[in-house]
């Protein structure tokens, strides 16, 4: 039977049949695979001209890739996690049965205590996408107490980890032993004071009509912890009743954890060397053999587990990169930082290429062991009684080979305001230890593009330090429920504390600094397009300016940094002046 398709083009055949393509590729003739590979040869940018040494094709294939030619690792910096602890298991309810032992004591085991959810933060993971698909973090629960004395099983432990520089937050939380107790402490506290209205009408005197104080009358005991008891299920009703009545008062246990009181705020801006408790478990019930005495050597009863309680939390994560490249839609940054690592973040000529931070890390011996530059770095930063500080003296340095660069999405004007891809991706500049603002040439005014970056910056910063401000003053609230119990007269009436402390004081520095006081330079891409060095010129004006003080810092904030402020030309596509702002970060890093 003849082909269908006898007239079809061969171009479709490396596609829709490459064994066969491959199988005939050697009777294709030289010049029609010439012809083949320079009309499959693309850039995402601007036609390449014909090149002229194997060192110059390679650099320009990876500087000037092709659409397709970038790696797009799963990235996510913000998860919302329900933690649950476990529950307790219940206790035992069992006796001794022996030949010739009719009635044996009771040898009911414990339950096992619930597991215990741990967070903690390793240098390993990068992205929090693994927790955002997984949202539910459940801890094991204890087992039950069994008898012959033996104990349950405690539930198993969950330890989230955490890239460095995530910020965990508290959003509720779900405490029913926590309620039970405050529960029991407002009905001792009402108890109390009805005794003492009791007391103070009996000694009161008679009046002139002969009519006494008020008694009031209490009403039948009811055990208010009832439903924490276990019966025996093989008791009669009548016999239930009679055992849930006497049931004695549950007995005060210490705890092995205790619960990290609310709200939960970490900032994780460096590892923990040991794991941190965000949620307890729940402790095992007790076997009858506790409830033994003279009066009841069989008790018929033991206590459940206590439940298990619940948070739910919101994951931040910050990226801790020493440099920070901020600019606008399409300024070259994705090919700037493959000019300066071995990056392969995405590179295109259409705006928004990026869609989430990339991180690349320069190397600065070439992994040959001699440093180009000559740097050094502290080895830890932290206060010396920090529990979480690594080891090492805070004054030891130690010799910097790499620094780590991230490029940021594009930002565009009223991105504080959540337009473009707005504050999604703004938060990680703020742990950017240098910020390289990246200015096209080719786009328009280089002045008037980096004031319009310092405003959003600013304004970005202004607003989280209003919010961190918030938080605080918030966190100086009592919100339970319990507050002012104490300070209420017998008599009635509102607390004269609303459980408030004073305000946090006013900042002593100007709003904005915690960003604009960080070093800053200027990296001017595309020098290499036609009519750009006027723009230039006027944008290293400008920075000198800002530098002797004759023009204000860009983002407006007095005191901000403006110490030796300078703008770098480069050609990123073809890495022409990238050695420059290796040598001149490494100056800011160390300065």
């Amino acid at each position: 039977m003849a082909s269908r398709c006898t007239h079809s083009s061969r171009l479709f055949m490396p596609f829709l049949y490459p064994s066969l393509f491959r199988a005939s590729a050697a009777s294709v003739p030289c010049a029609t695979s010439l012809a083949l590979a320079r009309n499959l040869r693309y850039s995402s940018t601007a036609t390449l001209e014909p090149q002229h040494s194997e060192n110059d094709d390679e650099a320009r294939s990876r500087l000037n890739p092709a659409p397709d030619d970038y790696s797009n690792p799963y990235f996510a910096d913000k998860a919302k996690l329900n933690v649950y602890a476990g529950s307790g298991g219940n206790g035992c309810i069992s006796f001794l049965r022996e030949l010739f032992i009719p009635e044996g004591p009771a040898n009911g085991g414990d339950g096992g205590h619930g597991g215990n959810v741990y967070i903690q933060a390793v240098h390993g993971e990068t992205s929090l996408h693994k927790l955002a698909r997984r949202r539910h973090i459940r801890a094991g629960r204890g087992k039950h107490g069994q008898g012959s004395a033996q104990g349950g099983q405690r539930g198993e432990d969950v330890i989230i980890t955490v890239p460095v520089g995530t910020v965990v937050t508290e959003i509720s939380r779900d405490d029913p032993e926590g309620e039970r107790q405050l529960i029991d402490r407002v009905k001792y506290k009402r108890k109390r004071k009805k005794d003492f209205r009791n007391a103070a009408a009996l000694e009161a005197p008679k009046e002139e009509d002969g009519v006494e104080g008020t008694i009031v009358e209490e009403e039948p005991p009811v055990n208010p912890d009832l439903d924490r008891w276990l019966l025996y299920p093989g008791i009669s009703s009548s016999e239930a009743r009679r055992v849930g009545a006497e049931l004695p008062r549950l007995p005060r246990r210490d705890r092995l954890f205790q619960q990290p009181p609310a709200p939960i705020y970490l900032d994780l801006n460096r590892p923990t060397p040991r794991p941190i408790l965000l949620a307890a478990g729940g402790l095992g019930g007790l076997g009858n053999p506790h409830f033994a005495n003279k009066d009841r050597p069989r008790p018929m009863f033991a206590t459940k587990g206590e439940p298990a309680m619940s948070l739910e939390i919101e994951l931040e994560l910050k990226l801790l990169a020493d440099v920070g490249l901020v600019g606008l839609p399409n300024a070259g940054k994705s090919t700037l930082l493959r000019a300066l690592t071995n990056s392969r973040a995405r590179v295109g000529h259409w705006a928004f290429t990026t869609l989430q931070p990339n991180i690349g890390t320069v190397v600065l011996d070439n992994n040959k062991g001699r440093p180009s530059v000559k740097s050094y770095k502290r080895i830890s930063d932290a206060p010396v009684d920090d529990p979480f500080a690594l080891t090492g003296a805070p004054d030891e340095v130690e010799q910097r080979t790499r620094f780590t660069v991230a490029d940021i999405p594009g930002l565009i004007e009223g991105a504080h305001l959540d337009k473009g891809l707005g504050i999604a991706f703004l938060r990680h500049v703020e742990r950017a230890g240098v910020l390289a603002f990246v200015i096209d040439l080719g786009a328009g005014n280089a002045v008037k593009a980096l004031k319009a970056l310092w405003n959003e910056v600013g304004l970005y910063a202004q607003m989280r330090e209003d919010e961190e401000a918030d938080r605080e003053r918030a966190a100086r609230i009592d919100w339970s429920p319990e507050a002012g119990i104490d300070d209420v007269s017998m008599s009635g009436g509102w607390p004269a504390s609303n459980g408030m402390a004073d305000y946090p004081p006013s900042a002593a520095e100007p709003a904005g600094l915690s960003i604009a006081g960080k070093p800053w330079f200027v990296v001017a891409t595309k020098g290499d397009l036609k009519d750009t060095q006027a723009n230039f010129m006027e944008l290293r004006d400008y920075c000198a300016a800002v530098t002797r003080g004759d023009e204000p810092h860009p983002s407006g904030v007095p005191g901000a940094w403006i110490e030796n402020v300078e703008a770098i030309p480069v050609s990123a596509i073809n890495g022409h002046g990238v050695e420059r702002i290796v040598h001149w970060t490494v100056g800011l890093l160390d300065g």
